[in-house]
């Protein structure tokens, strides 16, 4: 199928962005890398009436280190942020998830801030947002405010972000001394989108479990540091607090023992590591 007939702005900077937004409201669709948006386009799922491009905006394509976050703005694509030297360091739970995600040809094309917008329950990038408790950045004409990502996604593909606004920027809180992480995904094939993703962040005192593609929406649960049967009977609990979606890819049950599974799987990964001193994964 083709897109249904639609204007298209090339935005010249933030101002000339913010104010076709503000002008459109739910007829305008900002465009980035276009990965997931032109399928939907093709396909008459979205058919908004005015596209906004914002890839020739300055300084969208700079990652930026600010304090103890890792800032990535809304013009940077997820190849370019899986090549920074930095982020193994910065981000280990990203550097192990961003590999799983898509292809490299759509990595190429994808932005980070992009996957975040169309909120796929599977997706890996909403997934380690989630995780490590981040932000995501909104900015309309009048405003700017900041959203915990716990916040942020309110449903299958369905964002607190107004018609209005664009996000500006992703917000991701670099490793700590004493954090260790993991990841694990189950797809039909590397690269598709995941029928489970799970991802650890284990503290001294703390462990917490972000699940994706069981429910609408990414999950986090915390717990104390719990071993053995505590640990099973939580990941049970959390499994069937979920409420696992059932489709063509996997039934409910498979999804809840999927997340039994590799959950455990990344929690003892992530607890050993900080028994040992190693944060990052593999």
């Amino acid at each position: 199928m083709k897109p249904a007939p639609f204007d298209y702005v090339r935005a010249r900077d933030m101002k000339d962005a913010l104010s076709c937004l503000a002008q459109h409201g739910a007829d305008a669709r900002v465009i980035a890398g276009g990965q997931s948006l032109l399928p939907m386009l093709n396909m008459r799922l979205a058919k908004p009436a005015v596209l906004v491009d914002i890839m020739s905006i300055a300084g969208l394509d700079r990652v930026a280190r600010e304090k103890d976050n890792l800032v990535v703005p809304a013009g940077i694509r997820q190849a370019a942020l899986l090549r920074r030297p930095e982020l193994r360091a910065e981000a280990p739970l990203l550097a192990a998830a961003l590999p799983w995600l898509g292809h490299y040809q759509t990595r190429a094309r994808g932005t980070v801030c992009g996957s975040v917008a169309h909120a796929d329950p599977s997706a890996e990038i909403p997934l380690c947002l989630v995780a490590l408790a981040g932000e995501v950045r909104l900015r309309s004409a009048k405003e700017k405010r900041s959203v915990k990502a716990a916040d942020f996604f309110a449903g299958m593909m369905v964002t607190d972000k107004a018609d209005n606004e664009m996000i500006e920027a992703v917000v991701f809180p670099v490793a700590k001394p004493g954090q260790a992480f993991a990841f694990r995904e189950v797809a039909r094939r590397h690269g598709d989108f995941a029928i489970v993703g799970c991802a650890a962040v284990v503290e001294q005192d703390a462990m917490h479990l972000a699940v994706a593609g069981v429910a609408d929406k990414p999950e986090r649960r915390t717990w104390p540091r719990l071993t053995g049967s505590a640990l099973d009977d939580a990941l049970n609990a959390f499994a069937w607090e979920l409420d696992a979606r059932e489709d063509l890819h996997a039934s409910a049950r498979l999804r809840r023992d999927l997340v039994r599974k590799l959950g455990r799987e990344v929690l003892d990964e992530a607890a050993a590591r900080t028994a040992h001193g190693h944060g990052s994964p593999r």
